[in-house]
């Protein structure tokens, strides 16, 4: 019988001490088998219908996932197109509430508008900030710098007694931690990082009456009838979250479907005890060896002040973690085990 730690020896092979997942996430043996048959088909001049199927396996997957219709589900290419689309659709003089520090991507298509008010503030006071006038708050679940997580219960509740819209990024946190993309109004997320799937696909979801968005990327793949809208205006834009879609980089899908099962195959809830119990062993060792990170409970990834200029000396040890504003960033996995943390610890040490 299959276990959690036996999928994972069959599906990786990492030749170092990898636990920089929060940069990029390994690609699974079936994600790499799948990327070389689709580079075959397409070799061989074979049509490419499976790619396309695989767009809305894709895309049906991250919404089990996500907790929503797959109707509610539209694919891209990264996060900072996703804010760039709803930054357009807000009007000029609104204001959007931040997060000091947050990720560029989920921050700057807000700020380069011109015409929005941006406040920012600390991450622990996001909830207790949003006031009558805000129009939307912008906010990673897990910080990309340190992995603090974001009180969305807090938040999802002050928004309501306001009126606010949420748009939330779970980039950082979607493959390891539950998500209930129903209780913001937009949320998004790469697939390159926890999710193990190649670069160039990303996810938005949004509400049912589409929240107020213009589709104004949309191309002949956003049409209720796609290869009916080839040439001209589309006539029709499709009838789901599909119209908000961006042309698919169809090997990314291709790859990231198999990704994507096996995330399902093991759970979300057994890969987050099992990245946790690794991030928590990280933090009792440090605190052995006098360190304390960054205060970020219940979170996969580990940020130690003071420790980043190290990361040159881990790496030609073998062991790849982040350098992130001078603080040590390790972040842990399915393919992790006590051995790495401990390997980790004992050059630190060093």
């Amino acid at each position: 019988m299959e276990t959690f730690e036996s999928l994972a020896r069959a599906e990786f092979s990492p030749k170092s001490t990898y636990l920089n997942t929060a940069s990029n996430g390994l690609l699974p043996a079936r994600t790499v088998a799948a990327l070389h048959e689709a580079a075959v088909l397409r070799a061989e001049g074979r049509p490419l219908t499976p790619l396309f199927e695989d767009v809305e396996a894709c895309r049906a997957a991250y919404a089990r996932l996500a907790g929503v219709p797959a109707t509610r589900v539209a694919a891209g290419a990264s996060v900072a197109a996703h804010t760039g689309l709803i930054a357009a659709s807000l009007p000029a003089g609104a204001e959007v509430l931040t997060a000091e520090d947050d990720f560029t991507s989920v921050l700057n298509p807000f700020h380069v508008r011109g015409d929005l008010k941006v406040r920012t503030v600390p991450l622990e006071r996001i909830a207790e900030s949003v006031r009558p006038d805000t129009a939307l708050v912008a906010v990673s679940a897990a910080q990309s710098a340190d992995g603090r997580i974001a009180d969305l219960p807090a938040l999802r509740e002050a928004a309501r007694t306001h009126g606010v819209r949420t748009y939330v990024d779970f980039s950082q946190a979607a493959g390891w931690l539950p998500m209930d993309a129903d209780a913001c109004d937009f949320s998004v997320s790469v697939s390159f990082k926890w999710l193990l799937g190649p670069h160039g696909a990303a996810f938005l979801v949004v509400p049912e009456d589409f929240g107020g968005l213009t589709p104004v990327l949309a191309g002949w793949v956003a049409a209720e009838k796609p290869w009916d809208s080839c040439y001209g205006p589309v006539a029709q834009l499709a009838h789901s979250a599909r119209r908000f879609d961006l042309t698919h980089a169809l090997f990314t899908f291709a790859g990231l479907r198999r990704s994507l099962e096996l995330i399902e195959e093991l759970g979300v809830a057994a890969v987050q005890r099992h990245d946790l119990a690794l991030a928590d062993r990280f933090r009792a060792g440090l605190a052995t060896l006098g360190h304390e990170p960054v205060p970020a409970p219940g979170s996969a990834i580990v940020s130690v002040p003071g420790l980043g200029t190290r990361q040159p000396e881990l790496s030609r040890a073998g062991i790849e973690v982040s350098n992130r504003a001078g603080n040590l960033r390790a972040a842990f996995h399915l393919y992790n085990t006590p051995e790495d943390v401990d390997r980790l610890l004992d050059v630190l040490a060093g």
